[in-house]
């Protein structure tokens, strides 16, 4: 059955539309931002810095997930860590004409909604990516994470998702294979060896059952934004409940030796925020099968959209299928190896 595209609708006149249904005046310059999950627009504002305006991908979370996490940014915000926490209501307008013209609209106090589509407003903060090579950038990207798992230790989620292997690969896999992604010669072979990888990595997770906090969940090098006062951590979309691993391994790159590096600055500026415990390092290489596994099935599921065709072109071609089985073949192996050991630097 033909899945309708998740944001037909939702064009430039509805854009601005959002924005202004909550007292701003738009200059009509509209600029769409690189984002595939969500639709993300750079809006300029009469007299005022331009917002970024959000819009949520149509039923991939509830409003209670949404508003959880806007609440987690609020808390990490409040706590001075470099965070971009979404506008509120009470601090959208100065003349907070939006409490009376507008309160309609309002899902929450940084959740807003126009015409069956979800959204939020943010400061525009520019910046370039971070430089994951310099040691001292990596200590200080570990005290940030380090500051929120502190916190997030401390605020467990209700309503966010919980880091599994049944969520995360185990559906992603079942999707794939269930809806006729793989061209005929490759399926027997894709799903011996993602059972295969499901396997261990259950294992390996049941061997060591980790504490789980509130995460930052998605913490790659494109989701920070390196300023002249600050690192910032931005995107908490998949903020979850997990492991602290979680927020520190794709970071690191290389070489066995070059990771050791860049763990041991990340683990020494987390520390001295929050403990952490190192056992940890084990689940780094079954957490890359899962997210390996996890993102060729979150490509399938949103091929409909037509944003992902034009921008994954090379997804769903019998070259893309030999490749990714090879890369989980390769996965498979380094499961097998030693983890890395910060006890030995």
């Amino acid at each position: 059955m033909q899945q309708n595209p998740p944001f037909a609708g939702l064009n430039v006149d509805k854009v601005i539309d959002a924005v202004e249904s909550l007292g701003y005046l738009s200059d009509l310059r509209v600029m769409a931002l690189n984002s595939y999950e969500n639709r993300v627009y750079q809006i300029g504002i009469e007299e005022e810095e331009p917002l970024i305006a959000k819009f949520y991908r149509p039923e991939r979370w509830t409003d209670e997930q949404i508003i959880e996490e806007h609440r987690f940014s609020h808390l990490l915000a409040e706590s001075e860590i470099p965070i971009i926490a979404p506008i509120c209501v009470s601090d959208a307008k100065r003349n907070q004409t939006i409490h009376t013209a507008n309160i309609e609209n309002t899902i929450d106090k940084s959740l807003f909604s126009f015409e069956g589509f979800r959204f939020s407003l943010f400061r525009r903060r520019g910046g370039h990516a971070p430089d994951l090579e310099n040691l001292d950038t990596l200590d200080t990207l570990g005290q940030h994470i380090g500051r929120i798992h502190a916190i997030g230790a401390a605020n467990p989620f209700k309503y966010r998702s919980i880091l599994t292997c049944e969520q995360y690969s185990q559906t992603s896999r079942e999707y794939i294979l269930n809806n006729a992604f793989i061209p005929p010669s490759l399926l027997e072979a894709y799903s011996a060896i993602s059972e295969q990888l499901l396997s261990k990595i259950k294992r390996a997770l049941e061997q060591f059952s980790p504490e789980l906090i509130s995460i930052h969940g998605d913490c790659h090098p494109g989701n920070i934004l390196s300023r002249p006062d600050s690192l910032y951590l931005v995107d908490l979309d998949d903020c979850c409940t997990g492991p602290a691993i979680q927020d520190l391994w794709m970071l690191i790159s290389g070489d066995r030796n070059q990771q050791l590096l860049q763990l041991s600055a990340l683990v020494e500026g987390y520390e001295s925020f929050h403990e952490f415990d190192r056992r940890e390092l084990q689940l780094i290489e079954p957490l890359r099968a899962m997210r390996l596994i996890y993102y060729a099935g979150w490509l399938a599921r949103r091929w409909h959209d037509p944003a992902f065709p034009l921008a994954f072109p090379w997804f769903n071609t019998e070259r893309y299928w030999a490749e990714h089985i090879l890369e989980l073949k390769e996965q498979l192996a380094l499961l097998d190896e030693p983890a890395l050991d910060l006890s030995r630097q």
